[in-house]
C-alpha cells in the first residue's frame, strides 16, 4: 500500500474500455498508478477525490465530451496537466484543447514514443506546482486581501460581511483593479465555497455565442451543434457565476440573465425545458452603468437586480502605499514561479513606482515585474530599468520642486495631468509629431496614447500643420 501511495497518479477518462486498459497498462508498467472512468461526469467525481498529477481525458464521450469535461477539470484544478486524445483529431479541436487548458493533443492510436516523454513533463510540472502551492498559501491568500489603504480595507471588512449572505454584488473600477480577485474572495468566503466558481469574460465572447457559452445548446440548434453543451450557468449550479464586462452584453441576452435572476431557471438554446440553477451571481464592469441605462445601453432593472451590493475598487494611483506592497507581493512569487533570486529596488526605482499613474493599475504592476525579471539581468532594479513612461514620472517631482507650478490646477492630480500633457506636447514636437514613434518612446502602447491626446485635448494633425 505504501509502495502504491508513492507512485504518481494518472486519471483516464474514455469510453473505450480497451483504451483505457490499455493505457493503463503502459502506465502500471512505467511506475505509475493509474485510476480510470468511462465517462466525464465519473472522471470528475475521482478527480475530486483522488487529486491525479495527470489526467487523459477522450475528446468524443457520451453525457460530457472531453472539450467540456477539460474545462470543469481545469476549475476545479487548474495546476493538473491535462492531455486530450481523439481518433478523430484535426486542427480545430485541437486548437480547442489547447486554449481550454490542455497540455497537449495526441491522435490515436496513441504511441508509446509520444506518451513517455510526455508524462515525464507533465510529472515534472505538477511536482513544480504542489512545491509553489506548499510555499505560497500565505501569499496567495494575502494577496486576495492585500492593501493598507482605508478604501481597501473597508472592502476586506465588507467581503467578509457579505459573503456568507449570499447576496448579489456588483464590481466596479478601472481595468485591472482586481475585480476578479473581489469576486473569488466573496465566493471563497461564502458557503459555497466548496462548489463551483465560474468566471465568464462577457466581452471575450463574440455576440453570436454568447447565449450558448452562458446558457448551452441542444443537438441540432444551430450550425456546427453536433452535441448537447452544458451552458457556464449549469456549470455554476450551487455555486457562484461571475459575470465580468457585463455591460458588453446586449440587450437581448440582459433580458435572459434576468430572467434567470428572478425565476433562478433557463433554456438552453434550441429547447424548451426548463432547468432549474441554482446560482450567485457576482457581475462586474469598468463602465459607468448609470450612464449607460441613460443611453440605452444596459437595462435598469437588471442594474437593480445586480446590485444588491455594490464594491467600488479604488484605481491603484488613489492606494498610496499600497503600490510598495503589491511591487514587493509580485517580487515574491514572480521570484517563486520562475526560480530565480528575489530582486530588490533602488528608493529611485520606488519614487517612480509611487509617482506612476499606473493607467492599467494591479495587472500592469504585476506584469512589468514579470517583464522586469526577464529583462534585468542584475538583482537590483534601478530607476534605469524601467521603462521611460515610469522614469517619466521621475521627472514630475524635479519639476514640481522647481517651483514652477503655474497653470498646474489646485490638486496633485491636476498637477500631476498638468504634467503629463506637457510631457506629451513636449515628445510629440520631438519625435515629428509621429505617433508610433512618440508612443514607443515614452513606452506606451499606441491606442493608450490616442486616449491621453484625446483625453488632454491634443489635436497631433492640427499641431503638426502649425
Amino acid at each position: 500500500m505504501a509502495d502504491t501511495q508513492a507512485k504518481p497518479l494518472a486519471l483516464i477518462i474514455d469510453d473505450e474500455r480497451s483504451i483505457c486498459e490499455s493505457l493503463s497498462g503502459v502506465l502500471t508498467d512505467e511506475g505509475w498508478h493509474a485510476k480510470v472512468a468511462f465517462s466525464g461526469p465519473a472522471g470528475i467525481q475521482i478527480f475530486k477525490k483522488a487529486s491525479p498529477d495527470v489526467v487523459f481525458v477522450d475528446v468524443w464521450m457520451p453525457q460530457m465530451d472531453g472539450i467540456e469535461t477539460l474545462q470543469r477539470l481545469k476549475e476545479l484544478d487548474d495546476t493538473v496537466p491535462v492531455i486530450v486524445m481523439s481518433g478523430h483529431g484535426n486542427i480545430e479541436t485541437a486548437v480547442k484543447a489547447t486554449k481550454g487548458g490542455a497540455l497537449n493533443f495526441l491522435e490515436k492510436p496513441l504511441s508509446l514514443e509520444n506518451i513517455l516523454p510526455l508524462l515525464n513533463h507533465a510529472l515534472s510540472l505538477r511536482q513544480k506546482s504542489k512545491s509553489n502551492t506548499l510555499i505560497t498559501p500565505t501569499i496567495d491568500k494575502a494577496h486576495s486581501l492585500m492593501g493598507e489603504c482605508p478604501q481597501i480595507a473597508d472592502i476586506r471588512s465588507q467581503i467578509l460581511k457579505v459573503a456568507p449572505r449570499d447576496a448579489w454584488a456588483l464590481i466596479t473600477g478601472e481595468n485591472g483593479t482586481g475585480k476578479e480577485v473581489v469576486a473569488r474572495a466573496l465566493h471563497a468566503e461564502s458557503q459555497r465555497a466548496d462548489k463551483p466558481f465560474i468566471a465568464v469574460n462577457c466581452a471575450a465572447i463574440p455576440e453570436n455565442l454568447i447565449e450558448s457559452e452562458l446558457f448551452g445548446h441542444v443537438k441540432g440548434a444551430f450550425t456546427n451543434a453536433i452535441s448537447h453543451k452544458v451552458g457556464k450557468f449549469e456549470l455554476a449550479n450551487k455555486g457562484t457565476i461571475f459575470l465580468d464586462e457585463i455591460a458588453d452584453m446586449s440587450l437581448k441576452t440582459q433580458a435572459k440573465v434576468l430572467r434567470i435572476l428572478e425565476s433562478q431557471e433557463l433554456q438552453r438554446v434550441g429547447d424548451t425545458q426548463d432547468i432549474k440553477v441554482d446560482v450567485r451571481v457576482i457581475a462586474a464592469t469598468n463602465k459607468d452603468l448609470v450612464h449607460a441605462i441613460e443611453a440605452g445601453q444596459f437595462r435598469e432593472d437588471l442594474f437593480y437586480r445586480l446590485n444588491v451590493i455594490p464594491f467600488m475598487l479604488p484605481p491603484l494611483r488613489e492606494r498610496g502605499n499600497d503600490v510598495l506592497l503589491l511591487l514587493d507581493f509580485f517580487s515574491k512569487k514572480t521570484s517563486l514561479n520562475m526560480g530565480e533570486p528575489e530582486k530588490s529596488f533602488s528608493g529611485e526605482a520606488k519614487e517612480a513606482f509611487k509617482r506612476y499613474e499606473w493607467p492599467g493599475n494591479v495587472r500592469e504592476l504585476r506584469n512589468l515585474v514579470e517583464r522586469l525579471y526577464i529583462l534585468v539581468s542584475e538583482n537590483l532594479v534601478q530607476l534605469n530599468h524601467l521603462p521611460p513612461s515610469i522614469q517619466s514620472s521621475e521627472d514630475f517631482g524635479e519639476w514640481a520642486q522647481s517651483g514652477d507650478t503655474s497653470g498646474t490646477g489646485t490638486t496633485l492630480r491636476d498637477a500631476r495631468s498638468e504634467f503629463e500633457r506637457i510631457f506629451i506636447l513636449q515628445k510629440l514636437k520631438e519625435h515629428n509629431w509621429n505617433i508610433s514613434k512618440t508612443a514607443e518612446s515614452i513606452g506606451l502602447e499606441r491606442s493608450n496614447l490616442h486616449r491621453k491626446l484625446k483625453l488632454y485635448k491634443i489635436d497631433s494633425k492640427q499641431s503638426k500643420n502649425q
